[in-house]
């Protein structure tokens, strides 16, 4: 079940959203505002999480105060690798939450945090212990990033590539599973604490590794899982299978879906990380996932075609972008593109 929606991933980052379009980050408050009200108006009881923040920064939370943002979600999230890439000890962890508690009265999740085997999986093993003591009981919700090594093949989504130097190729190593789908010590630790930490997983568009992946997680006995759906993805041919295939694979465990990545035909600049020219384009993304996934009524409609269209007042409990065809509204997108 989809327990939570999380709005964008890592907003604070370049490699996520352009601060060169939008260097106030006005333009992703209105998007939240817009994702978060439409959220909410689909099914309350999802707890609705601003995307996590990388780096862990008051001042950023505080602006989004500033836009209104934060009266559009009901948690805000931290993102966190200090033995990889933050500028901070892995002892301060507890330290970091509490500049963010101190600045906001939601409640705060870390919604990644990781150590790669990069250098030595000893280390990788020694920093799952080492953060679990720190961060059990001092936040609600904890995500293990992640599951699986990244391809190498596959490339890491970062604006950072030089800035990082042979950093980058940490990416590669985050996984408590090797790439040839052999475990690292760390699984045998992370599985202690399984029942408290949930895992962090991406699963690309048709991801070969989400039954292996819903394999090891029954095993292991994970209990939440947060992962993501694209928006960029919701237009390519096959979209909708695929998105069904991989939420009904995940029905049994706690889901936290992340929302994001710009389609480059809606964008103000052709990039995933560029804001939409429409920002109610991405609320209505939203509203239409959780209306298939985690309707209020627990039961996932099927959706019909009636007369109405884009535009449409809201009528009832429903948004006006649910009473039409979802095809046709990504026909008349791809149109105006």
């Amino acid at each position: 079940m989809i327990e939570a929606a999380m709005i964008w991933n890592e907003p604070n980052n370049k490699s996520h959203w352009d601060p060169n379009i939008d260097p106030e980050w006005a333009q992703f408050a209105d998007h939240v505002i817009r994702a978060g009200t439409a959220i909410h108006s689909i099914n309350p009881a999802v707890t609705r999480v601003l995307g996590g923040m990388s780096p862990i920064d008051p001042h950023w939370l505080r602006r989004m105060e500033g836009h209104g943002a934060l009266d559009a979600v009901d948690a805000v999230a931290v993102h966190g690798f200090p033995l990889d890439w933050n500028l901070w000890p892995l002892s301060a962890w507890p330290a970091k939450v509490a500049e963010i508690q101190a600045v906001t009265d939601k409640p705060v999740w870390v919604t990644e945090v990781g150590v790669s085997s990069f250098g030595a999986e000893e280390v990788q093993q020694f920093g799952l212990e080492r953060t679990a003591a720190l961060l059990s009981g001092v936040v609600p919700r904890i995500f293990w990033y992640s599951l699986f090594d990244l391809p190498v093949s596959w490339g890491a989504e970062t604006r950072h590539r030089e800035a990082e130097g042979s950093s980058y190729y940490r990416h590669f190593y985050l996984g408590l599973i090797r790439e040839d789908g052999t475990p690292k010590p760390a699984l045998d630790t992370y599985a202690q604490h399984a029942a408290e930490i949930g895992l962090m997983q991406w699963f690309h568009f048709h991801d070969p590794r989400l039954d292996e992946a819903v394999a090891w997680m029954k095993r292991l006995g994970t209990k939440r899982l947060r992962t993501g759906l694209s928006w960029a993805d919701s237009f390519r041919p096959g979209a909708v299978d695929s998105f069904d295939r991989q939420m009904e694979a995940l029905a049994d465990f706690d889901v936290t879906v992340t929302f994001c990545f710009t389609p480059q035909h809606l964008g103000v600049e052709p990039h995933h990380t560029s804001p939409a020219r429409d920002p109610q384009a991405f609320a209505d993304f939203c509203a239409w996932m959780i209306d298939r996934y985690a309707p209020a009524s627990g039961v996932r409609p099927a959706i019909t075609s009636p007369a109405a269209g884009p535009g449409t007042s809201p009528t009832g409990p429903e948004l006006g972008l649910l009473n039409f065809d979802r095809d046709e509204r990504l026909a008349a997108e791809r149109s105006a593109a």
